[in-house]
């Protein structure tokens, strides 16, 4: 038997949040309702989706099935919302990726433009890196992003911020009064990078200044990071949107030289937008 759409989200919704619970509360059902679901999704496939002995890990049959689940119901939710647009009134949840710097400095500002002018869209935010912001837009995972440096802007998409990279070191350090710090003494404490988020512009900027890239530790969290430069570990690079993330301990110095980034909401290159795609870039561009 074809899988139904219920049992599809079902599915994602188990995948995506990491278990039956919180599956469970996205979707206003009972535990045991996701529970029949998904066994009953598992037999009309002829086979086990979820290895209930590893958190409930997707077996490899999932990972074959979750790009067409993603696709299907990205497309029903996608003729959905082209429904109800023609009443005029945007209205429905839409799923939002971008990554941590994103999501703490930019954007708080642009979800209380939507809250005011689409009170009937639900923004739901997912969090990721660099590479994984592109592939979830792009496999059904979100429905728009802010991506971050992309090689062509998409058309129709819109850039939302820009911001430089900085230098993130202890309040005691030497230049940590300073107004910028040159790359070459900065390096002097040992960079900690993250393979996770910007590691890419890092590189850039060590180009730029003719400095070999050397990295004294790698990390994939960005809290990872933050963390080990509190404890004196070395220092870091990020950008500037991501100031609200560090611990009174640590301060932003302007770093020498620096590049900026781009910021771009965006649908997905390969297939049709969300309505509420459309709908989050039309609010942006109402002066």
């Amino acid at each position: 038997m074809a899988p139904t759409v219920p049992q599809l989200r079902t599915l994602l919704a188990v995948v995506d949040t990491g278990s039956f619970t919180a599956a469970a509360q996205q979707l206003s059902v009972s535990q045991s309702a996701v529970s029949r679901t998904l066994r009953a999704l598992e037999e009309d496939i002829g086979g086990l989706l979820l290895d209930r002995e590893r958190a409930n890990a997707p077996t490899a049959l999932a990972v074959e099935v979750l790009p067409h689940a993603r696709a299907a119901v990205a497309a029903l939710e996608a003729l959905s919302g082209s429904l109800r647009a023609r009443s005029g009134v945007p209205e429905g949840r839409i799923r939002l990726g971008s990554v941590p710097t994103v999501m703490q400095g930019l954007l708080p500002g642009l979800l209380s433009v939507w809250q005011t002018r689409l009170p009937k869209v639900e923004v739901s935010l997912f969090e990721g890196d660099d590479e994984e912001i592109p592939e979830w837009l792009e496999t059904g995972v979100v429905d728009a992003a802010i991506v971050v440096d992309p090689h062509t802007d998409p058309p129709g998409s819109l850039l939302v911020g820009e911001d430089e990279h900085r230098a993130i070191v202890r309040r005691d350090h030497p230049y940590a009064g300073e107004k910028s710090i040159p790359l070459e003494e900065l390096l002097e404490d040992g960079l900690i990078t993250s393979t996770g988020g910007c590691e890419t512009q890092v590189r850039r900027i060590h180009r730029i200044a003719g400095v070999p890239f050397k990295s004294r530790q790698q990390v994939r969290e960005l809290a990872t990071l933050i963390t080990m430069v509190h404890e004196g570990m070395g220092v870091a690079i990020m950008p500037s949107l991501g100031e609200g993330l560090l611990p009174p301990s640590l301060r932003m110095v302007r770093l020498e030289p620096t590049v900026g980034r781009r910021l771009v909401l965006t649908g997905p290159r390969t297939r049709a937008w969300s309505p509420l795609t459309e709908a989050l870039l039309r609010a942006l561009r109402t002066d």
